[in-house]
């Protein structure tokens, strides 16, 4: 008999940085339902992979001193190295610079082109270089990007359009019919009310303003931008070609679910399934926008120092528990928490009390009462049938919080079985039947209700924390780890042997923890104080430096401030069609006739602050050239408003 279909998909990486503990979330999440598929019987195929194009990575690569090819190489092969750290079982990876995609998104393009679906046009907008989104005015928060939170810049330039609205109704429709498409339901609602039924703009999808993507092959000014590039990873790697799809293709799609965060929901419930329409291709049978992992209450991010990479939490505390802190600790719909504090305390409380004590209790029991062996289970009494009964409640339950993508509480429903595995010890308490010769039986068939408990943990384990899985498997020595093989209890043949017992997770001590946790900040901030006090300067990072907008300015005019006798007012042009007043402080080197006429460098992002009467609204640079002499640096063979990289 066939198995059945399933096909899953993580959306792929941004290659801007090596990601942390919040953006490895989602791979291990959906390597735990890929698993749990498979285990059910399912023909599973699980993609996951790196975006990888963008004005973004070409800024961060000029800012390396790379090209953007180099920089992406290493930052794929971070991501990678971190799937693979967590033991998750994708079965391709996909980088979007790869041969066979970029071949496939130029035809896709092309074929919207031609049937009418993608226009060239002019876009004139407001735009957010970290999330390459162009925004109108009334979208903006605060005045600030929507999804981002950060600055966004007026843009105009010639770009290709694909016609959203084309197809609004369909789409509102296709969602109104299955309305299991978009999950949970607030995202569904979300979508719907605030972004389609008002009305869908039709999308930018080219660029010119940078070279790093996959060119147009009719038109080579223009690289094909963010949304085509990307989220046709899901069908490219199966094989996907406008002229003629691959079995593969064929086989696997359309996705059962795409498991994504919830900051990009829109992309994969609008765009995505609008291309789809366009290119009558079957939209994905489902989206799964997930929460976000928080330190603490915050958002992690370099700024706020709060960044916890997964590489470091395996090496500390094994990959298992990081998987297993992971999908307990995410609620279903709302953001969790992660803090060294509460992943000492589950792995405590959870993994060593609870599931490790359980196992090397059992084990050892049963060696040193038995040899090893387990040699009845037929002296039966009530409290026996409710316990199995309890053992057996737990499967149902997880397979419903698979279905429900409530993996927070599939876990809880096994440690909930391996708390009540300790409790029948206690009720049954096997040291005191050990004391009396004619309860030798009951001693035995207790262990054998132990083992077989510990035999269905093990296997229900397996797509949390599959290394643990196989090590109680091993240490019970069963081999018997088919899902049909604990719907039932006793399949353990009685006869059977255990292995030794041996702890599965010794218990951390959290003061020590917190003293190498801050013994190594401490050498960091020592590593980079020495750096600091070698070279005379002080480290930022890329992010930090990407935020500094350099823009070529004119000087138009140039005045004294009558109350200062450092400072000259500048009038600039600085490429916008808006002139610009900057106050310097150059009135000791410099009249105004040596500046008027020159292009200079304009920081144009400084924050605006009143000099002296004077609302100075940025900064030129000037070098210091000995201990009295400063030269404004002149880039007069450079047009007004080009931006500096």
């Amino acid at each position: 008999m066939e198995k059945p279909k399933y096909y899953i998909t993580t959306a792929i990486a941004y290659t801007s940085r090596k990601p942390h503990i919040g953006n490895s979330y989602e791979i291990v999440l959906t390597d735990a339902i890929a698993r749990f598929r498979r285990l059910q019987g399912y023909d599973v195929f699980f993609l996951t992979g790196t975006d990888e194009h963008g004005q973004k990575i070409e800024e961060y690569a000029k800012a390396a001193g790379v090209t953007p090819k180099e920089y992406v190489d290493k930052v794929a092969g971070e991501i990678r190295e971190i799937c693979d750290t967590l033991n998750t079982t994708y079965d391709k990876f996909i980088r979007t610079t790869d041969d066979y995609h970029e071949k496939a998104v130029q035809k896709i393009f092309k074929k919207l082109y031609d049937q009418g679906d993608i226009y060239k046009s002019e876009y004139e907008g407001l735009y957010c270089t970290p999330c390459e989104s162009f925004w109108t005015q009334s979208q903006l928060v605060n005045g600030k990007c929507p999804d981002c939170g950060r600055e966004v810049k007026p843009a105009k330039e010639e770009a290709y359009f694909l016609k959203l609205s084309k197809y609004q109704k369909q789409l509102e429709n296709f969602i109104e019919e299955n309305p299991n498409f978009i999950y949970p339901e607030s995202r569904k609602k979300e979508m719907l009310n605030n972004f389609i039924k008002p009305g869908l703009q039709d999308l930018c999808v080219s660029r010119t303003s940078f070279k790093w993507g996959i060119p147009v092959t009719f038109d080579d000014k223009h690289v094909i931008y963010v949304w085509i590039d990307a989220l046709s990873n899901y069908i490219t790697a199966l094989g996907y070609d406008p002229d003629g799809s691959g079995e593969l293709y064929k086989k696997y799609w359309p996705a059962d679910v795409h498991i994504i965060g919830k900051d990009i929901i829109r992309f994969h419930t609008i765009y995505w399934p609008i291309m789809l329409m366009a290119l009558g291709e079957p939209l994905p049978k489902q989206v799964y926008g997930h929460p976000w992992l928080l330190f603490g209450e915050d958002k992690m991010s370099k700024s706020k120092g709060n960044v916890i990479y997964a590489d470091e939490l395996v090496k500390r505390f094994g990959a298992d528990a990081v998987r297993y802190y992971l999908l307990s600790e995410m609620p279903h719909a709302q953001d969790g928490s992660i803090s060294y504090d509460t992943i000492v305390e589950r792995y405590n409380s959870d993994l060593a009390n609870t599931i490790g004590n359980l196992v090397n209790r059992t084990v050892a029991m049963v060696n040193k009462y038995f040899g090893g062996k387990l040699i009845c289970n037929t002296e039966t009494e009530e409290l026996d049938n409710v316990f199995k009964a309890d053992i057996l409640s737990a499967l149902p339950k997880i397979e419903k919080a698979f279905d429900e993508f409530r993996i927070s509480d599939a876990v809880d429903a096994v440690l909930t079985i391996a708390k009540r595995s300790n409790k029948y010890i206690d009720e049954t308490s096997p040291w005191l039947l050990a004391k009396d010769g004619e309860k030798k039986n009951r001693l035995a068939t207790v262990l054998y209700n132990l083992t077989e408990s510990i035999r269905i943990i093990a296997v229900e384990l397996l797509p949390f924390m599959p290394e643990t899985s196989k090590a109680i498997l091993s240490q019970i020595n069963s081999d018997i780890d088919s899902y049909e093989s604990i719907k039932t209890f006793g399949a353990i043949p009685v006869g059977s042997s255990v292995g030794t017992a041996s702890p599965l997770f010794a218990r951390i001590d959290a003061e020590q923890i917190a003293k190498e946790i801050q013994a190594e900040t401490e050498e960091k901030a020592k590593k980079e104080k020495n750096i600091q006090e070698i070279t005379g300067i002080a480290q930022i990072t890329i992010d930090d430096f990407a935020k500094v907008d350099l823009r070529v300015a004119e000087i138009k005019d140039c005045v004294p401030v009558k109350r200062a006798k450092k400072l000259l007012q500048l009038t600039l042009d600085d490429g916008t069609g808006k002139s610009r007043t900057v106050a310097s402080g150059i009135a000791k080197w410099y009249k105004p006739e040596d500046l008027i006429g020159h292009k200079v460098v304009l920081v144009s992002n400084l924050k605006p602050a009143v000099l002296c009467g004077v609302e100075s609204q940025g900064m030129i640079l000037a070098a210091d050239c000995s201990e009295d002499d400063v030269r404004v640096i002149f880039v007069d063979n450079l047009p007004a408003g080009a931006k500096i990289r």
